[in-house]
């Protein structure tokens, strides 16, 4: 099942930054849904494409919703800056069996 959103990137300040693409609540709810048992600690196992880059992740939850996380990889590659608005869409990343 394929999910498109768009969010805002923030940036997480910790000991070191970490920045996330925001997943708006009621997509969120959706994924959730659809991710039911697929879940590890909360987090949801997933394949990312944000314009021509791809890559893979684990869905972070926080505040009843999704946050993308995004390596600086990723955002080097797509040109990604704090407060951008950015359309994703996701998958659901595949499980052995």
């Amino acid at each position: 099942m394929e999910f498109t959103f768009t969010g805002t990137v923030i940036e997480w300040r910790g000991p070191a930054p970490y920045f996330f693409l925001t997943v708006p609540e009621d997509d969120s709810d959706v994924i959730k849904e659809a991710a039911r048992g697929q879940e590890y600690w909360g987090q949801v196992a997933v394949e990312v494409r944000i314009g021509d880059t791809a890559f893979t992740t684990a869905l972070f939850p926080k505040d009843g919703r999704y946050l993308v996380p995004l390596r600086v990889a990723v955002r080097r590659e797509a040109g990604i800056e704090p407060d951008m608005e950015l359309t994703a869409s996701l998958s659901l990343a595949s499980r052995p069996g």
